[in-house]
């Protein structure tokens, strides 16, 4: 996949560079935002989904403000490094963070984040969701989600293989067990990638990984998918019917992708943020690029994502405690 530009200067020189530069009298907020290259901190490594959007986005965002706009990658920890150093950054607009629901989840796994997501970051704007999807290896006897129930009463678990510990896949798993009851038992691998190898092969018999990443299995008959969960259907796969639709009420969680700055970024330079971003995430080549990967395109107001955020922070947290997920 194309790259849209490339990351270079590390944060800290970027933030020195911001301030030294700064001429007298701009004031962050004031109409000669943005005065100097933006960076946007992604908390996973390059080439995930997470990553590609975020240089997606900062390309445009480079056009529109009409400054460099540098993706710098801090993977580690779930996010948590690199969401650690947005929060200590300075609160000029000029480090932004882009995250998934993986922050959601966090506050819930880690005891020690080194920031307080709810106080120390404010929302810009939600860009994108992408469903999770449950899948089984082609020559599975399960052709429904609701087989793959009736297998988990009978097998005493059923395993199922996810993208990890604490992640939106880990979860949805949990959240289909405690929903229907289901004897569901979670095998954790180190990303999706590895995850769809072995469901593949059949050595887990069902697997949740993200509908981006099993699409092309999918398509090629070597992977069927059983249900995604979202709330409504996901456009990259039409006619796999969502977890609610097959009778389990209320159901859904989809992963979302947004950026936040530091906490105390005035709102004028938030307002900006969203209004431009909002703006090329409705435009026709962007809505096309980010459907191409997977995403669902989706747009809100600093004040829509921040409750969002918040309320998954809450469900997570109690879905996490519940379970007993601890990583520290």
């Amino acid at each position: 996949m194309k790259r849209f530009f490339r990351s270079s200067l590390p944060l800290l020189a970027l933030s020195l560079a911001a301030c030294g530069n700064s001429p007298s009298g701009d004031a962050p907020g004031d109409a000669a935002y943005p005065a100097h290259p933006i960076t946007i901190v992604v908390t996973f490594p390059p080439g995930g989904g997470t990553d590609l959007l975020a240089r997606r986005i900062g390309a445009s965002l480079q056009e529109q403000l009409g400054q460099p706009v540098v993706v710098e990658n801090r993977p580690g920890a779930s996010g948590n490094i690199g969401a650690r150093i947005v929060a200590e950054a300075p609160p000029d607009g000029y480090t932004l963070l882009m995250v998934n629901s993986s922050f959601a989840i966090n506050p819930g796994v880690y005891r020690n984040l080194g920031f307080v997501p709810k106080r120390d970051f404010s929302a810009v704007i939600n860009v994108a969701f992408v469903p999770s999807v449950f899948v089984v290896p082609s020559t599975s006897p399960l052709h429904t989600l609701d087989d793959a129930l009736a297998a988990a009463q009978a097998a005493k678990p059923l395993p199922f293989a996810s993208c990890g510990n604490g992640t939106p896949q880990h979860l949805a798993g949990e959240m289909l067990a405690r929903a229907t009851g289901a004897a569901l038992q979670h095998v954790p691998y180190k990303g999706c990638g590895p995850a769809l190898t072995d469901v593949t092969a059949g050595q887990v018999g069902m697997g949740v990984v993200t509908a981006s990443s099993a699409a092309p299995l999918i398509a090629a008959g070597k992977l069927r998918a059983l249900a995604v969960t979202s709330p409504a259907r996901s456009p990259l796969m039409p006619t796999v019917p969502t977890v609610a639709e097959q009778g389990v009420a209320g159901y859904a969680l989809d992963q979302w992708h947004g950026l936040l700055t530091p906490a105390a970024t005035p709102p004028a330079v938030v307002d900006k943020l969203n209004a431009a971003v909002s703006k090329i995430v409705r435009s026709p080549d962007v809505q096309a690029s980010l459907r191409e990967q997977g995403f669902t395109p989706a747009s809100s107001t600093p004040r829509e994502f921040q409750k969002m955020i918040n309320a998954d922070i809450d469900r997570y947290t109690a879905l996490t405690e519940s379970i007993g997920l601890r990583a520290d």
